[in-house]
């Protein structure tokens, strides 16, 4: 039997950003995106869009890692 093997899931779409609440719609094209949701940068610094896994990292915060 051959040992399990980890997912190539490609990471997410991350942004950067200066402000500890941020929306997101899924869309920068202004097309079909999601629904815009509102998300709190807790402090880990870092929250995922919970429809599209976008990654928004708090700038300066513990999950900047420029």
């Amino acid at each position: 039997m051959t040992a399990p093997r980890a997912l190539a899931i490609p990471a997410p779409e991350t942004y950067v950003t200066d402000t500890a609440r941020v929306f997101c719609d899924g869309d920068e094209q202004g097309g079909d995106g999601h629904p815009r949701v509102w998300i709190q940068i807790d402090a880990s610094g870092f929250a995922d869009c919970s429809y599209c896994d976008r990654r928004f990292i708090l700038a300066g915060g513990p999950a900047d890692r420029r």
